[in-house]
């Protein structure tokens, strides 16, 4: 299976080249009010997807309009200067377009999918929506409510959950420890006039990026832009994309158990401090991911898995439901670690725990292969090229590169730095990175098992 998938690899790379030296790759180009456009052409198609990414999301908030980001996008679509609410639906339909927005912690995005000779209408549209909204008082009520909802819908997902107040505590008092959501004292509480603010603070040309990719024009995607988009102010101190808007996060220690014994599964996430999307090891910390590996029970694997833990965590009980080895970066930091899921009555956290301290002392010890490092290479390359499945999502990995780095990196010069990775480099990665550093820990469910951080740190630290 793994000679197969190398060599479906390989085969690939080729045509990477191939299509590469067809290809111009992703041009970039500025507006005077800092916005940038990047574009990449896709051959053979009549379609298109752009986008606009904003530097801002709930990490551009404070403690007061925490939410606020998350609530614009739900009142994106409800009215603007130009259209009513049931016109930007007629106006997305009669054209046979998809309008979709969503906010994450760093970025607002808005993206359109259309035919060729629509984008103009989509560039125009996408700018209506964002910088014309009127924000009707009817429409932030109704909003209001189903952003409630939500917020009680995602309290039911349990990774959700944990994530959140790992975030919270590691980011202890920090923006990047905000929901984005909010809390729901907020999400009564928020005002037209706090959205306002919000935009008129951080809807700034130098923050923006207006992605496009398929059979897109890169040089009439400019002229859109400019069109629809040179009106939106410039920030008073531009900063560059990529660059630190304020002081770097700082990555407390912690722990939090939140006691649940009626959940049928018990839910724990343990991290240290990772690496930021522009960071030197970033495709180190990737790969040392793909070794740790995920599990789970229900899919039957484990006692053939070339992992050792996948064989210890399935032989050995099993000790949990599933394990999930997580890198999860932002601007100028991250989170690595691992989530895992056990069930309530059956399974002694502890146990399980010590299987994954295990592992990463095994690898900071040297104690792995060279094939195990080749495996790890390939699927993080093999991710990669699935990931980029269709206009959409080759938006997605421009927009997000553009606006967190600076610059993208194309899937060949992706390949070439995964290729580079050694042995050597994972193991250098994990001395650094997993000793003597502090840990954070959340678990949701019945915690009498979970052991101790000072114990997480007393073991990872032998």
């Amino acid at each position: 299976m793994f000679s197969r998938t190398v060599s479906r690899l390989r085969n690939t790379r080729r045509l990477l080249s191939t299509v590469s030296s067809q290809i111009p790759g992703t041009r970039t180009s500025k507006l005077p009010n800092g916005l940038t456009i990047a574009s990449e052409y896709i051959p053979n198609t009549s379609s298109a997807t752009v986008g606009i990414f904003v530097d801002a999301g709930s990490r551009a908030e404070n403690i007061k309009n925490n939410g606020t980001a998350h609530f614009l996008e739900h009142l994106a679509f409800k009215g603007t200067q130009n259209r009513s609410q049931q016109g930007i639906e007629l106006e997305i339909e009669n054209i046979g377009s998809h309008l979709n927005a969503y906010t994450s912690r760093e970025n607002t995005v808005y993206y359109a999918k259309s035919l060729q000779e629509d984008i103009p209408k989509a560039v125009e549209i996408l700018s209506d929506i964002l910088t014309k909204s009127v924000l009707d008082s009817n429409a932030i009520e109704r909003e209001r409510d189903v952003i409630i909802r939500e917020s009680e819908e995602v309290d039911k997902m349990y990774d959700e959950v944990v994530f959140d107040h790992l975030h919270e505590i590691t980011y202890k008092d920090q923006p990047l420890g905000r929901t984005i959501l909010g809390p729901i004292k907020n999400i009564k509480s928020i005002t037209r006039s706090d959205l306002k603010n919000y935009i008129t603070k951080n809807y700034k040309g130098d923050r923006m990026v207006l992605a496009g990719a398929g059979a897109v024009d890169h040089e009439k995607l400019v002229e859109h832009a400019q069109k629809y988009f040179g009106h939106v102010p410039k920030s008073e101190s531009p900063v560059p994309l990529g660059s630190p808007r304020g002081p770097l996060p700082v990555f407390y220690r912690g722990e939090r158990l939140i006691e649940e014994k009626t959940l049928p599964t018990t839910h724990v996430a343990i991290a240290l401090e990772g690496v930021s999307w522009s960071a030197p090891d970033y495709f180190v910390a990737l790969a040392t991911q793909a070794i740790v590996g995920n599990w789970d029970r229900a899919i039957g694997t484990g006692t053939n898995s070339p992992s050792p833990l996948a064989v210890s965590a399935s032989q050995n009980g099993p000790l949990a439901n599933s394990y999930m080895s997580f890198s999860t970066s932002y601007a100028d930091s991250g989170l690595w670690g691992m989530y895992i899921v056990t069930d309530s009555n059956e399974h002694n956290v502890k146990l399980i725990v010590d299987e994954i301290l295990k592992e990463w002392k095994r690898i900071k010890s040297g104690n792995i292969s060279d094939i195990e490092v080749n495996r790890a290479k390939a699927q993080l390359k093999a991710a990669l090229l699935l990931s980029l499945d269709g206009s959409t999502a080759i938006v997605e990995d421009i927009g997000r590169q553009v606006v967190t780095t600076g610059k993208r990196l194309l899937p060949e010069e992706v390949f070439e730095q995964v290729d580079k990775i050694t042995k050597d480099d994972i193991i250098m990665w994990a001395n650094y990175r997993l000793q003597n550093k502090p840990v954070s820990m959340v678990a949701l469910g019945n915690t009498s098992t979970v052991p101790k951080v000072s114990y997480i740190e007393e073991k990872l630290n032998q």
